[in-house]
């Protein structure tokens, strides 16, 4: 793999060595024949407007494509920003469903006191990346005999979806509910899949768990605003749910599948930052700008040497080569991501 990239990064700055050692060249041989004809400096003199005309009109259609890019990737990223912001709220309000299911009684008795107290500080990243070696109470808690009919897992998961970072070690007595969600922490959600333990316990094996986890133990008041709070995140899907262990098991699925994703995709999206291509299109504006036009033009109006005129006509025959060798890959770079 390593030689693979090595490959494609030396494959990737050909062109570049290629027009670097053509631009040498040329200065090279103008100048040679600069200083044997003495009338090859009122030749070059004859066909500055003509370079400068090739390199205004390239610069023209760069800088129109660059400003049309920056309009279009404002516009993708505002309407990214607006969609974040909805889904962001969707995660509020599954995090205050999670909130209040964490501090309810349906738990069996003893068990928040055996996570939050005897392994505090372990966390469900923790418990899932055991296989790194990085957390010892992570393997000792895998090694504990549990009396807790494996819900300690849930509450756990549950418990993971409060925090908003992966570094926390305990939910705040006040959760936090944030503008942005960092990405780190939604990566680790995504990367656990967590939510879906509300399906996998309420619904895959709710037989097994039906006894350990008593949902009409939560307090009614906090059924109808868990169930409000469920339509908020999407009416259509939970419109006809009642507060039961089809309900549950179906928002765990939802937010797994659904919200989670997307919060991760459209924080991507609202981050991106500028393309490579469009930076590689900005430098040659920039490079044609001065060679093709800056230089030739201060050679016309205060008389430098000739040499200014062979640089200028050497480095733009070496970018227009540059870029007829080099484009090609930008293009597919750009498109493979």
């Amino acid at each position: 793999m390593k030689a693979k990239s090595f490959f494609k990064d030396v494959y990737a700055i050909i062109p570049l060595f290629i027009s670097g050692l053509l631009c040498i060249g040329l200065i090279f041989l103008l100048w040679q024949k600069h200083t044997s004809d003495v009338t090859f400096a009122q030749t070059l003199q004859d066909i500055t407007t003509i370079f400068i005309s090739i390199s205004g009109i390239l610069a023209a259609l760069i800088m129109m494509y660059l400003a049309f890019m920056a309009s279009s990737l404002k516009r993708l990223r505002d309407d990214a920003i607006d969609t974040l912001s909805k889904i962001t709220q969707k995660m509020h309000n599954f995090r205050s469903i999670i909130e209040l299911l964490m501090r309810s009684k349906m738990w069996l008795p003893g068990l928040k006191e055996y996570i939050d107290e005897e392994f505090a500080g372990l966390t469900f990243f923790e418990v899932k990346e055991f296989y790194k070696g990085k957390s010892k109470l992570a393997i000792e808690f895998l090694q504990e005999s549990h009396h807790y009919e494996d819900t300690e897992n849930l509450y756990l998961e549950l418990k993971s979806l409060l925090m908003t970072s992966p570094r926390d070690k305990s939910i705040p007595e006040s959760i936090r509910y944030p503008k942005i969600y960092s990405q780190d922490i939604v990566s680790k959600w995504l990367e656990h899949k967590c939510g879906s333990g509300l399906w996998y316990y309420f619904g895959y094996k709710y037989g097994s768990f039906k006894e350990a986890l008593d949902y009409n133990a939560v307090f009614e008041r906090h059924q109808e605003k868990i169930m409000t709070l469920a339509n908020s995140i999407d009416s259509e899907a939970f419109q006809d749910s009642s507060f039961n262990e089809v309900f549950l098991a179906k928002l765990g699925e939802y937010m797994s599948n659904e919200v989670i994703p997307k919060l991760f995709q459209f924080q991507g999206k609202s981050n991106k930052t500028m393309p490579s291509l469009l930076k590689y299109l900005y430098t040659l504006f920039l490079f044609l700008v001065f060679a093709g036009i800056l230089l030739p033009l201060a050679y016309l109006l205060f008389g430098l040497p000739i040499i200014a005129l062979i640089i200028s006509f050497s480095l733009i025959i070496s970018t227009i080569f540059f870029i007829a060798t080099s484009f090609y890959q930008f293009l597919m770079k750009e498109a493979n991501g």
